[in-house]
Order: C-alpha cells, then sequence, then structure tokens
C-alpha cells in the first residue's frame, strides 16, 4: 500500500496530513516550526508521525508541501544580494512606484524600500515600443559588462532584467537571458517577461526582483529537503503548493518561487471549497487561525475566489497600497495578524492591541516554557479555561498556567489596572473584533453575503475562536471538520496539478476577430503546456480555462470575465458585452452598455485531475438522532454572559458518532485543536465526522 503525506509549515507549528489507499486512519500530526532551518521540522516531524503507524519514507508515494517561507523572507529582507538590469532611464521605477498614497491624511507616510536599492540597478541601451516594435537594438556587450560588475564588484547572487514593455515583445529579455546565464552559469536570473508579462512595469519589475531575490534561498532549502528525503529512503514525487491553489514540481518552484507565496493558506482554502462542495453550502467564509496569523477565504459555488495581486511586506498590515505588489494568481484571502502566537501590548493611549507581532515557534508563547516572555493569545486562552494544559498536542506538549498568568499580568492587567482574568479576556475579545472588522470589509468589497454563508473554521486557535467570531457577523452556521487543527495539511493532498498565466495584449472589441481571438489564447495555452508537460503532465488530462480582463476604452483598471468552455470563439466574442455588464453591474451595481469595450489581459489556467481525498473514519454504530455522547469530564471556563468561570463539559471528538448531539456550554478536544461552544450553541456530528453548530445570533453576549 502507498501513502501520500502533506506538510504545511507555519511561522509557529507545522502540520502534517497522512493518507493511505485503502480503509486506514488517517494520520495526522503537528510539532513546532524551526526557523533557522524548517526542512529539520519536515524530516522529524514527518518521521515521528510515519513511525507512529509503522511505516517509514520508503512507504510515500508522494509528498505535498506548502510553505510561507517566500512571504517571511520578503518581510524579514532574508533573501539573496539581487542586482536589476532596466532600459536606460527608468532606474527609479522602483523607487517612484504608482505616486499613489495609501491614506491621504497621513504626513509621515512610508512604503517597504524596493527589494532592490538603487545602487544595484543598472541601466541597459534598447527600446522596445508599446507595440512590440524595436525601436532601438539591445546593446548586449554592454549589458553583460554591467552584470559582470554587479557580480564581481557587487556580489549578486541573483539578477532580475526588467526592460520596457517586454510583456509586448520579450525578444530583448530572451537575448540578455540566455547570454547572461552563458557568461556567469552560478548567477539565478528572473526575466519579467517570463514571470509576469504585465504591462504595467512597476508591478511586473517588484514581481520579478521578489522571484530573483528569493531563487537561491528556495533553491537551497529544496535541496536540503530533497537531501534529507532521499537519505531516508523516500522516493516518490515530491510536489509544492503554489499560491493559486494548484501543485508545482520542484523545478517549477525554483524556476517560479514568487508564485509559492503563502502557498500554506491557499490549501486551506481548497479544502474549505471541497468542504462546501460536499456539504452542498453554496456560500462559505473559511476561516483559519493559526498560531501566527488569521485569514479568510471567501468560497462561492465550492470555489475559492482568486485575483492576479497580492501584497508582501506591508508597513501597515490593513492598509492597501502600503506592500510590495506582486503578480502572481492567488487564492484570495484577507490577513489579520493575529494568531495564537500574536503579542498583546497597550499603547501609549492605554488602549490594548494584540499582534500583529508574534512570537512564533521560538521562543513561542510564554506558556511554552521556552523562554518567551511577552503575553499572547495562547496564553489568554489558557488563563480563560479554553485549553487544558496538560492535553496541548494531545498531551506531547505541556502548558504552564502560571507562566502565563505571570506574562499576562505583567504586560496587560498591571498598566491597565485590571485582573490576570478581565486582562485575558480583553486579549480574547480584541482578537476576535479584528477578525470580525476584517471580513466584514473584505466581504463588502467583493459583494459577499456573509450573513447568509456558513463559516469553515480551521486551524490550531480557529476553532476557539469561531462561534464569537459568527456571532459578531450574524453568521448562521460554523461547521468544524475532522482534524480541523491541521486542514491546510489535507488541502495540499486534495490540490491538483495547476499552471496559470497572465500576458497583456491591449485590442479593442470591436476590431478583434474570432481568428486573432483564438490566435492569443492558443500562444498562451501552448506556454502553460510546455511547462506542465515537463512537470510531467499528460495533456488529455487537463481542463482548461479561460479569463478576459476588461474595462471600457479610457478606465485605468480592469474587472476580470469568466468565458464559457463550451462555446466557439466567434459565439464568445458576440456574449461578450454581455458578459462583461453583467460582472461590472455585481461590481458596480450598474454598466454603461454604449460604451466601447477594450480587453487588457488574457489569462489562461490549465488543471490536472483533483486528487482522491476520502478522509476514513473507523466504523462506529450509528445512535439515534439527537442523542446525547458521553462527556470525558467538566473544566470551568470563563463566560463572558456572567463575567465568571462556569462549568463546561469536556468531549473527546475522536469518540463522538453520527448523528450525536451537543449543546453548549462545551469544549470538544483533538490533539490539534479544541471547539469552544458558547450557553446558546447546538453542535451535531454529521456522517463524516464535521461539528455543524448553529447558534443564536440576536446580538446577545457570544
Amino acid at each position: 500500500m502507498t501513502y501520500r503525506l502533506g506538510v504545511d509549515i507555519g511561522g509557529t507549528f507545522t502540520d502534517f496530513a497522512l493518507l493511505g489507499e485503502g480503509p486506514r486512519p488517517v494520520g495526522v500530526h503537528k510539532c513546532l516550526t524551526t526557523p533557522a532551518d524548517p526542512a529539520e521540522a519536515v524530516l522529524t516531524g514527518a518521521g515521528e508521525l510515519l513511525a507512529r503507524h509503522g511505516l517509514d519514507f520508503a512507504a510515500l508515494a508522494g509528498l505535498v508541501h506548502g510553505t510561507t517561507l517566500i512571504t517571511n523572507a520578503t518581510i524579514e529582507r532574508r533573501g539573496a544580494r539581487t542586482g536589476l538590469l532596466v532600459t536606460r532611464g527608468f532606474r527609479d521605477v522602483l523607487d517612484i512606484g504608482k505616486e499613489q498614497r495609501y491614506d491621504l491624511f497621513d504626513l509621515r507616510l512610508r512604503f517597504p524600500p524596493p527589494i532592490v536599492p538603487r545602487e544595484l540597478r543598472r541601466e541597459v541601451d534598447e527600446r522596445i515600443g508599446y507595440d512590440g516594435r524595436i525601436e532601438q537594438p539591445l546593446d548586449l556587450a554592454a549589458a553583460l559588462a554591467a552584470v559582470g560588475a554587479l557580480v564581481e564588484q557587487e556580489g549578486v547572487e541573483a539578477l532580475a532584467v526588467g526592460l520596457l514593455h517586454s510583456y509586448a515583445n520579450d525578444t530583448h529579455e530572451r537575448q540578455l537571458g540566455e547570454a547572461v546565464r552563458s557568461a556567469f552559469p552560478g548567477l539565478h536570473v528572473t526575466l519579467s517577461a517570463e514571470v509576469c508579462p504585465f504591462m504595467r512595469e512597476f508591478e511586473r519589475w517588484t514581481t520579478a526582483t521578489v522571484n530573483a531575490y528569493t531563487q537561491p534561498l528556495v533553491d537551497r532549502y529544496l535541496a536540503r529537503l530533497e537531501q534529507g528525503l532521499r537519505g531516508r529512503g523516500f522516493a516518490g514525487a515530491f510536489s509544492v503548493m503554489t499560491a493559486s491553489g494548484g501543485m508545482a514540481t520542484t523545478d517549477m518552484a525554483r524556476r517560479f518561487p514568487a508564485r509559492l507565496i503563502e502557498s500554506g493558506p491557499a490549501a486551506g482554502a481548497l479544502m474549505s471549497a471541497r468542504h462546501a462542495r460536499a456539504l452542498v453550502r453554496p456560500w462559505v467564509l473559511g476561516f483559519d487561525m493559526g498560531g501566527t496569523t488569521a485569514k479568510g477565504a471567501l468560497i462561492v459555488d465550492g470555489v475559492p475566489l482568486v485575483r492576479h495581486e497580492i501584497e508582501v511586506a506591508r508597513v501597515h498590515a490593513f492598509k492597501k497600497g502600503s506592500g510590495l505588489p506582486v503578480r502572481i494568481p492567488v487564492i484570495d484571502m484577507i490577513e489579520i495578524g493575529s494568531g495564537g502566537g500574536g503579542i498583546a501590548t497597550v499603547d501609549g493611549r492605554g488602549v490594548l492591541r494584540v499582534g500583529p507581532l508574534s512570537a512564533g515557534a521560538d521562543p513561542g508563547p510564554a506558556c511554552y516554557g521556552r523562554g518567551g516572555e511577552w503575553p499572547t493569545l495562547t496564553d489568554a486562552n489558557l488563563l480563560l479555561g479554553y485549553l487544558d494544559p496538560g492535553f496541548f498536542l494531545g498531551g506531547r506538549m505541556r502548558l504552564a498556567v502560571d507562566r502565563a498568568a505571570a506574562a499576562i499580568e505583567r504586560g496587560v492587567a498591571a498598566p491597565l489596572g485590571l485582573a490576570a482574568t478581565r486582562a485575558a479576556w480583553g486579549i480574547h475579545e480584541t482578537v476576535n473584533q479584528d477578525v470580525a472588522r476584517a471580513f466584514r470589509v473584505h466581504a463588502a468589497e467583493h459583494a459577499f453575503d456573509y450573513r447568509r454563508a456558513a463559516m469553515v473554521a480551521y486551524g490550531g486557535c480557529g476553532p476557539i475562536h469561531a462561534l464569537r467570531i459568527a456571532r459578531k457577523l450574524k453568521l448562521p452556521e460554523v461547521i468544524f471538520p475532522a482534524s480541523a487543527g491541521v486542514m491546510s495539511a489535507f488541502g495540499l493532498l486534495a490540490s491538483p496539478l495547476r499552471y496559470e498565466l497572465l500576458r497583456t495584449d491591449r485590442v479593442l472589441l470591436a476590431e478583434l476577430d474570432a481568428e486573432a481571438y483564438e490566435r492569443r489564447f492558443q500562444a498562451l495555452e501552448a506556454r502553460i503546456l510546455q511547462v506542465l508537460e515537463d512537470a510531467g503532465a499528460a495533456s488529455t488530462e487537463l481542463a482548461w480555462q479561460r479569463r478576459l480582463s476588461m474595462r471600457y476604452r479610457g478606465q485605468g483598471y480592469e474587472i476580470e470575465v469568466p468565458l464559457p468552455a463550451d462555446l466557439p470563439a466567434r459565439e464568445t466574442l458576440a456574449r461578450l458585452p454581455d458578459l462583461f455588464a453583467e460582472r461590472y453591474r455585481a461590481v458596480f451595481s450598474f454598466s454603461f452598455l454604449e460604451q466601447p469595450l477594450e480587453i487588457v489581459h488574457w489569462l489562461a489556467a490549465a488543471t490536472g485531475p483533483e486528487p482522491p481525498l476520502t478522509v476514513v473514519r473507523a466504523p462506529l454504530p450509528k445512535p439515534g438522532a439527537g442523542t446525547p455522547p458521553a462527556a470525558k469530564g467538566e473544566r470551568q471556563a470563563y463566560a463572558p454572559e456572567t463575567s465568571g468561570f462556569v462549568t463546561h463539559a469536556v468531549y473527546d471528538r475522536y469518540t463522538l458518532r453520527p448523528g450525536e448531539r451537543i449543546g453548549g456550554p462545551a469544549l470538544v478536544e483533538e490533539n490539534e485543536s479544541t471547539c469552544l461552544l458558547g450557553r446558546r450553541a447546538e453542535a451535531v456530528v454529521d456522517e463524516a465526522g464535521n461539528l455543524i453548530v448553529r447558534q443564536a445570533t440576536d446580538g446577545a453576549i457570544a
């Protein structure tokens, strides 16, 4: 029998999910991340999980890996020393940016510094027009001399090449790439037209620099991990999750590391979509809270929303425009800097804040007993009774209540003049409010009516906070999947092979015929097919999707229009005005049908077959509906409606049977997470082992 392993590296914990082909139990595991070398936690944790099931690495047919390594390296500036070649006269584009203010009233506005400082940028003589015509030939000899100076005098390890209008004609970039790779074989080279053939040079060059900056880091990391796996007997397929929810080979990951940004959270959103389809819930809000951050994804008709830009290294966590734009396909998620390790502080105004700074895995929250002294959300939840100090990670890690109390007393309670319990509740409730507020804004921006949606809650911390956040949003239903604490690792195992490409090619719809329309998409799809066939995919197994980014002529930005998959080009073109008007009305509530339409970007994607993923449970008898399960014990936990501690029944999730019902106040524990049910909540166990929870949403205290 063969097995597949999903590994999700988070900022605090690394999660594992093991699946077999037959009626074998699912194996899950969670261990602390090793920030200095993330591969160490992967190899150690995988070995522990496999040994627990009497297996070794040779039993694995495949390993799928998700990571926030690229995001963290960009934020913390731990990438390689990187140079940039640009068209003469455009050296300062990265400093000029968009010339937009993300806060009109902040007189001390700051932006993240460019990945490549000005002294590591060099200009080359060449010029291609916006229409792709070569106006000035490339001076290749001078360009190679500039690269030589960057390598020999400045010590760059990586080089990004970003020439003006290369999206329209990449001839000069390709010539430079071939010559540089030949002359400097040890240099990592990124061409902007390969990574992001997009017309706005600031976003394209920023994406290219992020890709180049992280290439050596990813190359070394994957090499260490591959070597460690081979040394332990692994001979299966090793894949990496991308931000768009698809798998990539390690060769693809080395070539385009920018596409790995937020790959772990994307897996959780993908799994939320799978639950939405299985449970027939058309509107779902996926809520993930781990040790470092919380995230939300909007799922409509079983499909997560996707966009083609993400910001990293934001100066202000919640302000769009304060980060570095990276143009890649990515599952659309809102991120809040509040996780279990989120540090609670009191500012000069006496206002309590939680996050975005996190205690991480090393040293971690104070209660971990690893040297951490800051009060964190995990410390607060422990003090409030929501966590069992003797059952954290199934009892493999004991939490120190006294250390948590001391940290909260010192850092929050004393400055605010509160008892430690009230300070802990303030930390807990502050996070709930922050997450609910962020979800409201995110949903409003996408015309998503969350009041009709169900929430799928997961992550190590998510099930503790989900119901109280859901009540603030007046969500009618919350779903806690089985093994919710490691659901993103399961999402990795549900990810198909996928590659997506965007290309700028501006054309008025009225001037486009069916042949030119089809020719543009076929050229895009040929590039996608080449990448996937190099990765071992069979062309007959791929499903294709096409989309267009369109606007009214004269507008500055565009909206995305999905195209019917079963219509020929001529009929699709005839329907495009109506398809665009429908999407435009969904966003802006009205449309101007008489205005000329312009196509700006052409988008195509190919997806391989979805891997089988059946979470097998041990066969259990089905009691009658409404049968209450037996509690494994009781614990005093804080209830806000009484401003004190009340008795909560504690249930072992692994013994719950389909059809059983649980009324709050209660705590449902599994090794990787704990579900908190308030006094007005009721949960029922469905056939797949999910906890389906409904609660009153009349504004009463959660």
